[in-house]
């Protein structure tokens, strides 16, 4: 099996593993898919199985990304293969073999897959996301925002790779679909806001 194969494979089977539920079914009693917004992402697990167990979640959650590009930089893959390795565990998080291919919203996932390609469109897009949030404290708005402008930041700092662009293209468009309810709530100016 060529091995651009093994770690996409690998990352799509890491990303399905919904840490979030996981953590909340091991050290809570509540099931996230049937509380709040009844997604298994850091966001839903923070508001309704606790402040530790919603870190814990993102930390997970982004190194589910991070892990594949890691593992396909050390073996010297090309560009178009290290994309393919960023896209696998964000699909598998969306996407879940493991829970009938129904997951969470991927902004976790996704952050974890730009730490790798490019820290500096990260630190840009934090600051973004920061100040959306303090502003309006809507963590929707925030992912959204930041995920449909990070392929200008990828476009611009990791001109190198056409494929890295394709890849930042795809993961803003999934993360728009699946922030569908999110988008609607907004513009009804009844979405829930963050509360610390």
């Amino acid at each position: 099996m060529p091995v651009g194969i093994f770690v996409a494979l690998f990352g799509y089977l890491l990303g399905s593993i919904p840490f979030g539920l996981v953590f909340a079914k091991l050290f809570s009693k509540v099931d996230p898919r049937k509380m709040g917004s009844q997604n298994i992402g850091a966001t839903n697990i923070f508001r309704t199985a606790g402040k530790t167990l919603g870190i814990l979640t993102l930390i997970a959650d982004v190194l589910k990304g991070v892990a594949p590009i890691w593992i396909a930089n050390q073996w010297n893959l090309s560009h178009d293969w290290i994309a393919i390795a960023g896209l696998s565990p964000f699909l598998g998080h969306v996407f879940p073999i493991f829970l009938g291919f129904k997951g969470g919203k991927g902004v976790a996932t996704a952050l974890g897959v730009y730490v790798v390609i490019s820290p500096i469109a990260v630190l840009i897009e934090f600051l973004l996301f920061s100040a959306l949030v303090w502003k309006w404290r809507f963590i929707s708005l925030g992912s959204i925002c930041t995920a449909t402008t990070m392929p200008i930041l990828i476009a611009f700092f990791r001109s190198d790779s056409r494929a890295y662009f394709i890849l930042s293209v795809f993961i803003a468009a999934l993360i728009l679909y699946r922030h569908q309810s999110n988008i609607s709530r907004l513009l009804q100016g009844i979405e829930n806001k963050w509360k610390t």
